[in-house]
């Protein structure tokens, strides 16, 4: 204890921040969403990004291979923030998100359907460069924070539920051991409803997922 005190006195405070990154207000994210009409690589990636709430990697590297029937596979290789990820994450996908996947599939090279110009896949600044091009201070990484805003104010999602559609890990080591399931049946209504929403299909008041 002492010498951790010591160590702690010479070191002095950390300077370092926690910044968090911009993110448009969940209600202002239908508006931006629908605006993304022109079909290209990158509106058509931030769609599905938005859609699905996942990282910008995993959305960048989205290969055909993949997706089976209406579930996205990610490849535990690119997912983050689990020391302990040897499963890959399921991700259900909505109608909407289908929808958008078929779009981009014409626009795919070497089965990845969100290429360069190039070669390679999109840069993980390329939708944040639209996104500044837009005047917006808003980032990509931020509608995974506007997701959860949104399930948190607008709709009935219990916490856990929420951010398992993030995929964090929920609960201790001993409640991961007992609870093996990633929820996705219970995923399904929460990420159809979000698609509805940012479509301007139902009411953005409180949503409830028994209806």
């Amino acid at each position: 204890m002492q010498a951790t005190d010591k160590a702690k006195a010479l070191l002095g405070k950390s300077r370092h921040k926690r910044v968090n990154i911009p993110a448009l207000h969940w209600s202002d994210v239908p508006a931006f969403y629908q605006s993304l009409d022109e079909g290209t690589v990158t509106q058509l990636a931030l769609r599905l990004l938005i859609l699905t709430a996942v990282r910008s990697k995993p959305l960048r590297f989205l290969h055909e291979n993949q997706i089976e029937g209406d579930v996205w596979i990610i490849p535990a290789e690119f997912i983050k923030g689990r020391k302990d990820a040897t499963e890959d994450f399921r991700v259900p996908l909505s109608v909407e998100a289908l929808a958008v996947i078929e779009a981009a599939k014409p626009l795919a090279r070497d089965g990845f359907l969100f290429p360069s110009v190039r070669k390679g896949v999109i840069s993980d600044a390329t939708m944040s460069r639209y996104m500044e091009r837009r005047n917006m201070n808003a980032r990509p990484h931020g509608f995974r924070s506007s997701f959860r805003t949104w399930c948190a104010e607008a709709t009935e999602a219990p916490k856990e539920l929420a951010e398992t559609c993030l995929g964090h890990v929920v609960g201790n080591q001993v409640e991961r051991a007992y609870r093996r399931t990633d929820l996705l049946e219970k995923r399904r209504p929460l990420m159809e409803r979000l698609a509805q929403y940012l479509s301007a299909r139902i009411e953005c008041n409180l949503v409830s997922l028994n209806d």
